[in-house]
């Protein structure tokens, strides 16, 4: 299949995807999506939290469904998109994947320091990093045992992407411009 302009993003709560994203969805002129905030809007609509919505998904496969068809809606009628989403790599192959790695103790503070106090409330999420941290790693779990049930696929195995950046040593603006460098060259390959 041709190349598309269509970048994907994935990797570790709080690794910076959504940033880096927006950054780059505004540098290139792109159209930008989250299916983060798909799923929190889900778990909002039902009164849960991010993680709940994300073990519910383990047996209500429909969650997946609706994420996972506009996902591939959006791969097959669009171009020019930068897509934040743990599974955009599969459904879109012919994209230039990405993936942003994080340790979870780094994850954990990073999240917790830029959330606002009523999403915290709202997501009943623990204030103390270290605790945070642990509920990332059952999410990670979570999405680990469910993505392999429903696709035989893992979104945290570094060996699915063309580029792989360590954002706990660089910024959002060096991530930018290290995927804007590694796509660019990407498309003329």
């Amino acid at each position: 299949m041709e190349k598309k302009h269509i970048i994907t993003l994935a990797g570790k709560p709080g690794s910076g995807k959504s940033t880096t994203s927006k950054l780059i969805a505004s540098e290139l002129g792109y159209t930008h999506f989250s299916s983060g905030d798909l799923f929190r809007t889900i778990a909002k609509e039902r009164g849960i939290d991010i993680y709940e919505v994300n073990v519910l998904a383990e047996t209500e496969k429909k969650i997946d469904h609706l994420v996972d068809k506009k996902l591939q809606d959006m791969g097959r009628k669009n171009d020019e998109l930068v897509i934040d989403s743990r599974m955009a790599w599969h459904w879109m192959p012919y994209s230039f994947k990405v993936y942003l790695d994080l340790e979870l103790s780094v994850a954990a503070t990073r999240i917790l320091t830029n959330m606002s106090e009523e999403r915290m409330q709202a997501e009943d999420i623990p204030h103390n990093p270290t605790e945070y941290a642990t509920v990332l790693e059952k999410r990670l779990t979570s999405e680990i045992k469910r993505y392999a049930s429903l696709y035989h696929a893992n979104p945290y195995d570094i060996q699915n992407y063309d580029l792989v950046i360590d954002t706990k040593t660089n910024t959002p603006e060096e991530a930018k411009e290290a995927i804007i460098n590694a796509y660019n060259a990407w498309l003329t390959n």
